[in-house]
């Protein structure tokens, strides 16, 4: 699939990018891990969109539970791309911390190196905003069907979050689903990759990690083993 054309600054960071979207549930956060644990360094980061959920600490959690996370103006892109500037001009980062069980960020954050080569950074919405795309290598679709996407998303939200059965097909009627229509699924065709299924694609994992070397090679003195 053609993409659009990168910003040529981009081209000349050693800092690689590596972006993954698509549905909740779809497999990108299993994708994004089994890449870079297979790839098997310490100077290769995942990021997390839903870090970059906006403080609300302002709202009660009542408010909170009502909020429609699966829209792009849930998250804070601006500081997410803020960041990302910022780890391509050698300076290290404090992310936020996200606490699904309280709908808010949490005391801690995460520290980002600066000496880190490759950021891979996983979420619903990361290309819905063309600034943050530009700030991408490579972009990755996960697409996996929606049935698949709601049955993982069930089981994780109950199981992994406390969660309620009830409120988590509340919330994927109300929100999640249409969302997915009007703005994650129109963002695919921005992907340089599409993947069906996820983690578990291994022909894909294999692509994307001989593509992440290649582009490693390039830079001798920071290559991973």
């Amino acid at each position: 699939m053609q993409s659009e054309e990168r910003s040529s600054s981009n081209k000349s960071h050693d800092l690689i990018i590596i972006g993954i979207a698509g549905s909740s549930g779809s497999g990108k956060s299993l994708l994004a891990d089994t890449i870079v644990n297979e790839i098997g360094s310490d100077r290769v980061v995942v990021i997390r969109e839903d870090f970059y959920y906006k403080d609300l600490s302002q709202l009660s959690l009542e408010q909170r539970n009502e909020t429609n996370f699966d829209h792009p103006d849930a998250f804070d892109h601006a500081l997410l791309i803020d960041h990302l500037k910022e780890l391509k001009a050698g300076r290290s980062i404090e992310t936020p911390v996200y606490d699904y069980t309280i709908h808010n960020r949490a005391k801690e954050t995460m520290h980002v190196s600066k000496d880190n080569i490759i950021v891979v950074i996983e979420g619903i919405l990361l290309f819905t905003e063309p600034e943050l795309r530009e700030q991408m290598d490579i972009r990755i679709f996960v697409d996996t069907p929606l049935d698949m996407c709601f049955i993982r998303r069930l089981q994780r939200d109950v199981i992994e979050r406390d969660r309620t059965m009830e409120s988590v097909v509340s919330q994927y009627r109300k929100t999640v689903r249409p969302m997915f229509i009007q703005f994650v699924e129109p963002s695919k065709r921005y992907a340089d990759i599409i993947v069906p299924n996820g983690g578990r694609n291994r022909i894909a994992i294999e692509v994307i990690k001989s593509q992440m070397k290649a582009m490693l090679s390039k830079h001798p003195s920071k290559a991973i083993a």
